[in-house]
């Protein structure tokens, strides 16, 4: 029986409400920045939630020139962003590397959004004649990211976008960690993007009554596992790997950041939009990657959970890792970073896969910010990281995403 091989990162890119760079990234998770802020894309001043974690001082000409980037959707702009920062930190010869063995698998849970609402906007304020942006279409659909990358790079292997609602960065990682471990490629650009930040998806998912609408203290707003949370808050950007083949790595003496070593995957199968009340499909998602990793959850050292700073999802994915770890779940560090970030949605998992890489990289978990009541829903005897960073020994770090559906995707990074 042929063998895996072994799958391993050799660059990371991030742009993110709190560092537009891997080292602004990293700076701000370790100092526990808050990347909340009032809305500045549209006036909000009619919403219930008037406030997101936006890019900061953030301009695509710098990267992409004008007319390209005027046919990219923003969750395309920051994919194209994320990707060309995580090839430049690779090291990668891209002009003699065979291109047909290097795929792009990517992640968004919601796609051109503000291109779709735009449009719709503009059609609406007119007599009824359709005159739409001929661009509307390859700016609106969803692998337009992945198409973009591959097309400005020239790599013809695998390439699709996965869409899993707020797993679907995990999802992507996952396949593509599955496609170069079975040898059908070398390299994968992966990872995710979200341009949420629109009328539509704040005035959508504030309807639902999941965001918070802490408009007076918008900095605090996201408060996972405190007792005073209220809803998650949007967030925007990107998160990229690269993932290669171990060999190939080796041979062409790449620096190796991380090895991926498990993905997991299930489904909920109980509510479109509220998790299991039991957390059982996040214990089974934890699982199926340790699993697949071929380790004992007592090697696990620090945990990047979903935790979104909703009533429900918090203490349930609690409830999970204390049912699958045991009394390990009390010596493990555990963190949620979208404290800092605000949620991604299916950009989430991509960035929390470089904060989990880069904490392994320092040895120092980050914080979960904004806690100051504890919640009896929340076993707090875990190490929930609170308000600061803490050093410590990081071997084996394991990231969690979830999402609406009940989808749920796991992966697995190994310090090498």
């Amino acid at each position: 029986m042929k063998s895996f091989k072994r799958v391993v990162v050799t660059g990371i890119g991030a742009l993110t409400p709190i560092g537009n760079t891997v080292p602004e990234f990293w700076d701000g998770l370790k100092n526990g920045v808050s990347g909340c802020d009032n809305i500045t894309k549209f006036d909000a001043s009619k919403f219930r939630t008037r406030f997101a974690c936006e890019l900061k001082n953030f301009d695509v000409t710098k990267f992409i020139p004008r007319q390209d980037a005027r046919r990219m959707d923003q969750f395309t702009q920051y994919a194209v962003v994320a990707a060309d920062e995580a090839i430049v930190d690779s090291g990668l010869d891209l002009e003699n590397i065979d291109k047909n063995k290097v795929g792009v698998i990517w992640g968004s849970g919601i796609g051109g959004l503000k291109t779709f609402e735009e449009e719709m906007i503009y059609f609406g304020k007119g007599d009824g004649t359709p005159k739409i942006n001929p661009f509307f279409i390859p700016k609106m659909i969803a692998d337009s990211a992945s198409g973009n990358i591959s097309i400005r790079h020239g790599f013809r292997g695998p390439n699709y976008v996965t869409v899993s609602a707020c797993s679907s960065a995990n999802n992507a990682i996952i396949d593509a960690f599955n496609y170069i471990r079975l040898g059908r490629i070398n390299i994968c650009v992966t990872g995710g993007s979200e341009a949420a930040v629109t009328i539509a998806s704040v005035g959508g998912f504030t309807a639902m009554r999941a965001m918070s609408e802490r408009n007076d203290d918008p900095k605090t707003a996201s408060r996972p596992y405190d007792k005073d949370r209220d809803g998650f808050v949007v967030g925007e950007g990107a998160g990229a790997l690269i993932l290669e083949d171990y060999d190939h790595a080796i041979a062409r003496g790449a620096k190796i950041y991380a090895e991926l070593i498990g993905g997991g995957f299930s489904s909920d199968a109980y509510h479109i939009t509220a998790p299991h009340p039991e957390g059982y499909g996040a214990l089974l998602s934890m699982k199926d990657a340790l699993d697949d990793a071929g380790i004992q959850p007592e090697e696990v050292d620090y945990i990047n959970t979903h935790g979104t700073s909703t009533p429900l999802g918090d203490p349930q994915e609690l409830k999970a890792i204390v049912d699958l770890f045991g009394e390990h779940a009390y010596k493990m560090n555990i963190s949620s970073t979208k404290s800092m970030t605000g949620h991604l949605l299916g950009g989430a998992g991509a960035i929390e896969a470089v904060a989990s890489i880069l904490a392994m990289q320092h040895q120092i978990v980050p914080p979960t910010i904004n806690h100051f009541t504890e919640d009896p829903e929340v076993d707090n005897r875990l190490n929930l990281t609170l308000n600061k960073a803490q050093e410590r020994k990081i071997d084996v770090v394991l990231s969690n995403g979830f999402g609406f559906g009940g989808h749920n995707a796991t992966v697995i990074f190994k310090k090498i």
